[in-house]
């Protein structure tokens, strides 16, 4: 199952900007105990095109997920990308790249309380 939820990845090439899918993930990031609320998942669905929630939850689902196994399982950039179908771009890989590894950092210092 976990292999069919990495196929919504390539949702994340309909968002224009690197500080787009940069806005997802923060946004994933910062609601992680209380979960996205009503203003937020509109805002990422104008982002990506999506009609409704049944086409946006899906790639929530894989991107929260991706985003605990990168800060919480110590996950090499290697295994992240593999995690990408290759309609996903080179870019878009590496912002996750780069914000997972700072997620992970400040998870490690002890600058943001982790929770699964």
């Amino acid at each position: 199952m976990e292999h069919s939820l990495w196929n919504h990845l390539p949702l994340l090439v309909r968002a224009n900007t690197k500080e787009s899918v940069e806005y997802i993930l923060q946004a994933l990031w910062r609601t992680r105990q209380t979960g996205l609320d009503s203003a937020d998942r509109l805002v990422i669905r104008d982002i990506l095109q999506l009609p409704n929630d049944t086409d946006l939850d899906p790639l929530l689902v894989c991107l929260r997920m991706l985003i605990r196994r990168c800060v919480y399982e110590n996950v090499s950039k290697d295994e992240i990308r593999k995690c990408f179908p290759e309609e996903v771009l080179p870019g878009i890989a590496k912002v996750v790249d780069a914000f997972t590894a700072e997620i992970s950092d400040r998870v490690a210092s002890g600058c943001v309380q982790g929770s699964g």
